[in-house]
């Protein structure tokens, strides 16, 4: 028998939650507390499904049984009706401008004008990448925390966990500017991030620390049957105590003070400003100016980039993959000269910066020079916690000088005997 609205009306709170059925599935779902609720039962591919409709009487009667013919009408065209909906809200949702893809390039466009260009577009790629194909087209309101962790699962999954993380940070942002616009009123993204794979902890990195034999590491890849850009990289690498993913997507646009057009111009004010976005930072600093990594650059550093211009001054990268000059060095590389060279298991390209603040921290100490040690951490860009803009930019331009002596000094320890770049075009290293 079909239910009336007379009996919707007097239906009373019970000791359980009930049902009053109506016909081709649709029932009036009664709470403990008395709350009343359209709703329908139905199976798709096999699988028992259900809709709702909406509370009673906000949804009366007539409004239900309409809701549910038009579903029975999309089972008839072998059509889920719960995909039909989610697909017309995010439809709607669309036209409204509340997608996650619009919310995040609003929120793109107005965050990058205080970012570099690079981060922008490596922000937008990430997104575009791994997000926008999985929750892009859905409503803000619709994404709740399972579906947040679910994207990020995807990433986790090709074994990037670091970039998974920074994801859900944009993504998290993304919400928030969502809040303020009235188009969302919560933050999911900010409920997954201890759900997230740790990252590995890797330990101690293989590193060679004794002066003489972190020499010998140069001399031997130098010697090596590898093409000059893989070693100009590795010298460049062991000269600044650069993390090696900075070195390896170095921009000529990034040097100062080298006057390119003459080999034999002095360099004495020679730097590599690294912006904060290209640094091993968290996100709130990549924004900040004052967290740019600025390195004083030796004489020797100087001679790696003349060096390395004749092979890539046209170009923006200074050290390019071999597959295309528009795409950086391979993380790889240099690495592999290493163990193809016997130093698999003795010294890795990171290995450079341990033997960096090794070898100059114990010449600090033997030669009475105890302040040299925060010297030697501003050098490989250690950013003590709590550090706010303004005391970063001073501790770098306070030290300076004495970096830029430390910087020389330690390009004259390592590079004594070792030829000058350019023989490394010119191949008389092998001969």
């Amino acid at each position: 028998m079909a239910l009336t609205d007379v009996q919707a009306r007097k239906a009373k709170p019970a000791e359980k939650d009930y049902k009053l059925a109506d016909a081709g599935g649709l029932y009036l779902f009664v709470t403990r507390a008395g709350f009343k609720s359209w709703r329908m039962k139905y199976r798709f591919g096999g699988k028992e499904k259900r809709l709702t409709f909406g509370p009673y009487p906000e949804v009366t009667l007539v409004e239900a049984r309409e809701h549910r013919d038009a579903a029975r009408r999309q089972l008839r065209e072998n059509l889920d009706p719960a995909i039909e909906r989610r697909k017309a809200r995010a439809a709607s949702a669309v036209n409204a401008g509340t997608t996650f893809e619009k919310m995040a390039r609003a929120w793109h466009a107005v965050q990058t004008p205080r970012w570099s260009q690079n981060y922008a577009a490596l922000v937008l790629r990430a997104l575009e990448r791994d997000v926008f194909k999985h929750i892009g087209a859905m409503p803000l309101r619709d994404i709740d925390a399972p579906l947040v962790l679910s994207t990020l699962r995807k990433v986790e999954a090709r074994g990037s966990i670091e970039t998974a993380k920074r994801i859900r940070q944009h993504i998290s942002a993304i919400f928030v500017y969502g809040i303020s616009e009235g188009a969302a009123s919560a933050d999911p993204a900010s409920l997954v991030g201890k759900a997230l794979r740790p990252l590995v902890n890797k330990g101690k990195q293989p590193a060679i620390t004794d002066l003489k034999k972190a020499r010998q590491i140069l001399i031997d890849s130098e010697a090596d049957v590898g093409g000059p850009q893989v070693k100009l990289a590795s010298r460049l690498l062991a000269l600044t105590a650069a993390r090696p993913g900075i070195v390896r997507t170095a921009l000529w646009s990034e040097f100062e003070g080298i006057d390119w057009s003459d080999p034999d111009a002095p360099a004495e004010g020679a730097l590599w400003r690294v912006p904060a976005s290209r640094m091993k930072l968290d996100l709130d600093r990549k924004n900040e100016e004052a967290f740019e990594h600025v390195m004083p650059l030796s004489r020797q550093a100087v001679d790696v980039l003349r060096a390395a211009r004749r092979l890539t001054g046209r170009i923006k990268l200074v050290f390019h993959s071999t597959r295309s000059t528009h795409m950086p060095m391979s993380m790889n590389t240099i690495g592999y000269m290493y163990n193809r060279i016997g130093y698999r298991g003795r010294h890795v390209p990171h290995g450079w910066r341990a033997a960096f603040s090794t070898i100059m921290n114990e010449r600090a100490r033997d030669h009475g020079q105890a302040d040299d040690r925060a010297v030697i951490d501003l050098m490989l860009a250690h950013v003590p916690k709590g550090l706010s803009g303004s005391e970063a930019a001073y501790n770098r331009a306070s030290h300076m000088s004495r970096r830029r002596e430390l910087a020389q000094e330690w390009a004259d320890l390592l590079m004594d005997g070792l030829p000058p770049a350019n023989d490394l075009l010119d191949g008389r290293v092998r001969d």
